[in-house]
């Protein structure tokens, strides 16, 4: 019997993950979902009905997912009177997979960011953002199909990690005086202070993540992105790790590239680029990179910059994953876009694509398929939401549950 409180837990069974963070997952597993604020219901009653819609196209109903309802952001504060309740972060963590929409942050005090709450508190230290064009979706590109790269970002540590000061305080004025005592640091008195953290552990985790995925998709590269040149101990850091990992658990299948002269033969080529460069090539020779792995605030930059060459932030998919346990929370990357909230105007894609990864994590690898498959028959078909509809000639332009449908009927 359940023990939450505000959770109703449908009848199904639990996903399970072994002590190596292998998923295996029953013919009818209980699944997480957070509907999200503003925009969120209406993409995720779309999503929600292609999802299962899939499911059924795929197994007959041999299959089905059993949704459970969690709850964060404006709907969760009402509820519980909190933005993050702790039995939504129990529940993900007995039920190992979340899937959400977006979520509005609070203003003036509470969470920093409640998608960085759900990130630190669960430790999904895999942000793992997917990016590539789908024939027929808009671009500002003239070749948007060159891109096609799954970007692995650090979740935890960097910047993001929220260990700030703000200026004029007697805690930033106690720091400013303890650096220049011990370190000769000449810092202005009137700076505000963020600790920039970044760990051996941290950076391994991650890059080690992105190179078992190059490994299991067969991909031929992983890139370490950084700004080493400048910040020698943190981001130069990151760089040396990465390859110290290569040679240490990885020499079977890759190498890097100083220990190969660029030529990897039949083995998955680790090399690096300084952050600005890598903006630039991924506009201008963006085919030479494959897998990405790099930091948090590097990451956050370079996976909105290339969704906006494949299509725009409103059809990127995100995972956030905890590859040492198997937990993950997959997730719309675009805002609430509250003024569009209850029009079902929206495009859903973001959701639909993230549901796309959940299943692939799953291993119902059909499912994503189908769902792919019916996404690029619908856009060539030029039926569209909104937003690509404005950029499109002859388009139709469908609601947001229209184009659900639409999706449902390709596949």
């Amino acid at each position: 019997m359940s023990n939450y409180k505000h959770i109703t837990v449908p009848a199904g069974d639990k996903i399970q993950v072994d002590e190596t963070g292998h998923v295996t997952t029953p013919d009818n597993p209980i699944i997480c979902f957070i509907e999200g604020d503003g925009t969120g219901p209406d993409i995720w009653r779309a999503s929600k009905m292609l999802f299962d819609a899939a499911v059924k196209h795929c197994y007959g109903g041999k299959r089905a997912v059993s949704w459970m309802e969690i709850f964060a952001g404006e709907k969760a504060n009402g509820i519980y009177g909190s933005y993050l309740p702790d039995e939504t972060l129990e529940a993900i963590r007995e039920y190992e997979v979340a899937i959400k929409g977006p979520l509005t942050t609070p203003v003036g005090g509470g969470f920093r960011s409640l998608n960085v709450s759900l990130r630190q508190q669960l430790d999904l230290f895999a942000c793992v953002r997917p990016v590539r064009h789908f024939e027929g979706v808009p671009s500002p590109v003239r070749e948007p199909d060159a891109v096609n790269m799954v970007i692995f970002r650090e979740n935890t540590e960097d910047v993001y990690a929220g260990m700030e000061l703000e200026a004029g305080t007697p805690e930033v004025a106690r720091l400013i005086a303890f650096c220049e005592r011990e370190f000769g640091w000449n810092i202005r008195h009137d700076s505000g202070i963020g600790i920039k953290p970044v760990s051996e552990t941290g950076s391994k985790r991650i890059i080690r993540a992105a190179i078992n995925y190059a490994v299991q998709q067969n991909r031929s590269s992983v890139t370490l992105v950084h700004k080493g040149n400048i910040m020698k101990f943190t981001e130069g850091a990151f760089r040396k790790w990465g390859y110290e990992l290569v040679r240490e658990e990885f020499s079977d299948v890759a190498v890097g590239w100083d220990d190969c002269n660029g030529d990897p033969g039949d083995k998955i080529l680790v090399k690096d680029t300084i952050a600005d460069i890598f903006l630039q090539q991924i506009l201008t020779r963006p085919r030479e990179f494959d897998v990405v792995a790099t930091m948090n605030l590097n990451g956050d930059y370079m996976s909105d910059a290339l969704a906006a060459q494949v299509g725009g932030i409103g059809i990127a998919p995100g995972a956030n994953i905890n590859y040492e346990n198997g937990t993950a929370i997959f997730e719309a990357t675009h805002g609430t876009a509250p003024k569009y909230a209850n029009l079902d105007k929206v495009n859903p894609c973001s959701v639909v694509l993230s549901g796309v990864m959940m299943f692939e994590h799953l291993g119902w690898n059909e499912v994503a398929e189908a769902i792919n498959n019916a996404l690029m028959c619908t856009f060539g078909q030029k039926k569209v939401t909104y937003d690509f509809a404005r950029l499109m000639e002859g388009a139709t332009e469908l609601k947001c549950s229209e184009f659900a449908a639409a999706v449902i009927e390709n596949l």
